[in-house]
Formats: C-alpha cells, sequence, structure tokens
C-alpha cells in the first residue's frame, strides 16, 4: 500500500508544470519576480517553439529570462519589455501574437482548414447519396438480351 501511494505522488510530481528556472536567476524582490514570472509565461522559447521561456532548459531561454529580469530592474514596464523583445526577434516571441498582416496566416489556417474539410466531408456525403440510388429495373427488352447472353455463354 506504502509503496502504491509513493508511486502514485511521483506520477503526480512528473504531471506538475516543469519550470526550468535556475535559483540564482530568482530576484529578491518578491513583486519583481512575480512580474518577471508572468513575462516569462507569455514568451516563447525560439528554441523550443512550443514552450515559454518560463519553461524552457534551452540556454535561448535562459538568457531571455536574464533579459526580462535585467529590465525590470532597470525599471521597464512589462509593455516596454515585450516590445524590447518584439523588436528584436519578432511577433514570433510572443506567445500569442497579436493579430496583423504578418501573422494572418497563423491566425486563420485553423479556420480555412475547417472550411476545406467541411466540404470535402460535404461533397463525399452528397457522392455517396447519389451512388446509394438503386438501380432501374431492366425493360423487358433488356431482359431478353440478358437472359440470351446468359444462355448463349452456358
Amino acid at each position: 500500500m506504502r509503496k502504491t501511494l509513493l508511486a502514485v505522488a511521483a506520477l503526480a510530481a512528473l504531471a506538475l508544470p516543469a519550470h526550468a528556472l535556475q535559483p540564482d536567476e530568482i530576484l529578491p524582490d518578491p513583486k519583481l519576480e512575480s512580474r518577471a514570472r508572468n513575462i516569462s509565461a507569455e514568451l516563447r522559447c525560439l528554441v523550443c517553439q512550443n514552450q515559454s521561456i518560463d519553461d524552457s532548459d534551452a540556454s535561448l531561454a535562459r538568457d531571455l529570462r536574464t533579459l526580462v529580469r535585467e529590465q525590470l530592474k532597470a525599471g521597464k514596464s512589462d509593455q516596454d519589455i515585450k516590445s524590447f523583445l518584439v523588436d528584436r526577434y519578432g511577433n514570433f516571441v510572443l506567445l500569442k501574437p497579436p493579430f496583423e498582416w504578418d501573422t494572418a496566416a497563423l491566425w486563420l489556417s485553423p479556420f480555412a482548414l475547417f472550411a476545406v474539410g467541411g466540404f470535402f466531408i460535404w461533397r463525399n456525403s452528397r457522392n455517396r447519396k447519389t451512388e446509394a440510388a438503386p438501380a432501374a429495373p431492366l425493360s423487358d427488352e433488356e431482359s431478353e438480351k440478358l437472359k440470351a447472353l446468359l444462355n448463349r455463354d452456358a
């Protein structure tokens, strides 16, 4: 029983989000550290691409976390820091980029794929209805020709 509980606790610990933040990166001021964590959670790791810099172990993510903390210590606002990073790396550095011309494909592609998929499903179901229609019965003349062909081959 005890081993089972220990195993469950270990698995539960693995399910928690991993934060790659190193102890030497943590700011002594809890308010600044909280702001740094909030900003880091909104920035994409440019190496991992699907993780925030707060969750990434990549060295570039560590450099970006350090840069965010340096900017906070310099008295910059959250928006100033994000703007600085966007100017430097582009909108791709944001996990939730704004809707602009250069990000339109990113925002609209799920809807386009949904529409294309819906069209193909609709077209496929329409084709099945026409294929499933019963064949018209043979006319008397066609029945006679069929019988003659069947008898000839036998």
